[in-house]
């Protein structure tokens, strides 16, 4: 018996998946099939008679496109919207705890008190990605809560979410509001739409390939 694991474009559904798995169970001599339309794959057990070449006729002739390993395919319009969906929901529950500390470091006028390269002012530099990650983390949890889960697994999942998304999201949106600011602590409201954008755009091809890739979404 042996094992053949293809790479296969074009899919972009359960019902992609299981037709192509379908196809597979139909050849004489395969033994099982696990497609997976989100991470683009097709493992397939089979008796050695059966060639990867023949296994491929079975991906073409179902409609698919055999993908390669130099890379992650770029043009899956579905994983795009799912990742923008799941980046939509980072940047909501990142920018309530970041705009919440900045603008208060505004009313309470912080950036005229802390001046600029000192300890306190990296200090306060960092508190609002904290906060960010915390929001976030809590909006995340509150879904999940929502959707009929219990609290410690959705508190649970929600730590488990790609910090990597959420900290390139921060990290962008505080870079774009220091240059408006010029580099003093708090919140200049003409930053706001850019700030959204620039935190938006940051993380979305992460999340895309974190997407296509393992099947994990940031949220």
């Amino acid at each position: 018996m042996a094992t053949t694991e293809l790479l296969v474009d074009g899919m972009t559904c359960g019902g992609c998946s299981s037709r192509l798995t379908d196809n597979f169970m139909k050849e004489l001599g395969v033994i099982s099939a696990e497609v997976n339309h989100t991470l683009g794959t097709a493992i397939i057990e089979h008796n050695d008679e059966i060639s990867t070449s023949k296994l491929e006729e079975t991906v073409l002739s179902s409609g698919f496109r055999i993908g390669t390993h130099s890379g992650i395919n770029w043009n899956d319009k579905e994983i795009w919207k799912q990742s923008a969906n799941n980046t939509k929901w980072c940047l909501i529950g990142c920018s309530i705890g970041e705009f919440g500390t900045l603008a208060a470091y505004s009313l309470w006028n912080i950036g005229d008190s802390v001046a600029i390269g000192t300890t306190l002012y990296y200090f306060l530099l960092i508190l609002p990605l904290i906060n960010g990650l915390i929001t976030s983390v809590m909006l995340e949890t509150g879904l999940l809560v929502r959707s009929q889960m219990d609290f410690k697994n959705a508190l649970s999942t929600a730590l488990g979410m790609s910090f990597i998304s959420m900290l390139m999201m921060e990290i962008a949106m505080e870079i774009t509001d220091l240059i408006f600011t010029k580099g003093e602590l708090g919140m200049n409201p003409i930053a706001i739409p850019f700030m959204l954008i620039v935190g938006f755009l940051t993380p979305w091809p992460y999340n895309y390939w974190r997407l296509k890739k393992y099947g994990k979404s940031c949220h």
